[in-house]
């Protein structure tokens, strides 16, 4: 049987921020905010180990998660008999044990749909300096080489977008490929809840997206359903040279099957565009041995997961009006 939990008050309540590296909320200036409703410790550095992360925790009522490399597994949620609540910076939940959290009646709050207008942004830039090959030509600029690649650039204008999880960030993905008059067709598991859109949009048959689409962009959550969503099958069925723009976590796609893709030259090298890949302590990367080979695609563009990392992305999880004022 539980034990029942002391009542919460600014003087007694204990908020932990257990691993902010890289820095993330530290320097932000909520978190003076944050000390009007407890006594907040804040770590810059990741725990060593799961004995570390439960010695930051052991004392703590709330733990504020600013990083998903750091996991919580039904192991270490029971040696924190204090917790009542694990709120994360992130989107998904995938690095929390939710039945576990549900037994020991930890509460679980996460930043859904208020990061979406960034994340968005920064994917649709993505988009951008993979089709025009950006970051290939600053580079050679750079080098004082003159290799303009007429031809090779991909046009966006009158191609089709698939859009795989028409959620808050595919929405807006959505309506910034409308804007620069792309196709947008999608496949999401729940069409019905997605059928009054600002934006014209037809909902489709996973498999009718990869083989019609020029480019595929990525946004659902990694749960069981979706893990390797994208597997050799599925990119097999793909448009030679699509783009592919991974806006959800990296196992979302098979890592050894976009490795092969790759090596015979189904997804040419020079334009494939992928992010989060790092997002999880390269766990996602399901061979590392093949990390270097995804280094080589020099023509890609690989992000760290740094969409928020910037005073108007750090906001959206601390909007001015999300925590009543004290008088």
């Amino acid at each position: 049987m539980l034990e029942s939990h002391k009542t919460l008050t600014p003087t007694n309540t204990k908020i932990v921020i257990p691993g902010d590296f890289p820095i993330h909320i530290g320097n932000s200036k909520h978190i003076e905010r944050l000390k009007q409703y407890g006594d907040v410790t804040l770590y810059s550095t990741m725990p060593e180990n799961p004995d570390d992360q439960i010695k930051r925790c052991e004392d703590a009522d709330i733990v504020l998660n600013s990083r998903s490399t750091l996991t919580w597994s039904g192991a270490t949620l029971r040696q924190l008999p204090n917790l009542r609540l694990i709120s994360t910076t992130s989107v998904g939940l995938d690095n929390i044990v939710l039945a576990a959290a549900s037994e020991l009646n930890i509460a679980i709050s996460h930043q859904r749909g208020n990061t979406a207008a960034i994340v968005a942004e920064h994917e649709f830039a993505l988009l951008l300096a993979v089709a025009r090959k950006i970051p290939q030509h600053d580079k050679r600029i750079r080098e004082n080489i003159w290799e303009p690649d007429e031809g090779k650039h991909l046009f966006l204008k009158g191609k089709t977008i698939g859009i795989i999880g028409m959620g808050n960030t595919g929405m807006l993905m959505a309506k910034y490929a409308e804007t620069f008059d792309m196709k947008v067709i999608s496949w999401t598991f729940n069409p019905t809840k997605a059928l009054d859109l600002p934006i014209n949009v037809q909902f489709l048959e996973f498999d009718s997206v990869l083989q019609q689409a020029d480019v595929i962009s990525i946004h659902t959550a990694l749960s069981e359903k979706t893990h390797h969503l994208i597997g050799e099958r599925e990119l097999n069925l793909m448009k030679k040279g699509s783009i592919i723009i991974n806006g959800s976590r990296g196992g979302v796609i098979d890592t050894d099957a976009l490795v092969e893709s790759l090596r015979t030259n189904h997804l040419p090298k020079e334009i494939v565009a992928t992010t989060n890949w790092l997002n999880d302590h390269l766990d996602i990367l399901d061979a590392i041995p093949q990390k270097p080979l995804i280094h080589e695609v020099t023509s890609s563009v690989l992000d760290a997961a740094l969409t928020t990392i910037n005073p108007d992305g750090v906001a959206t999880f601390f909007p001015l009006d999300s925590l009543p004022k004290k008088e």
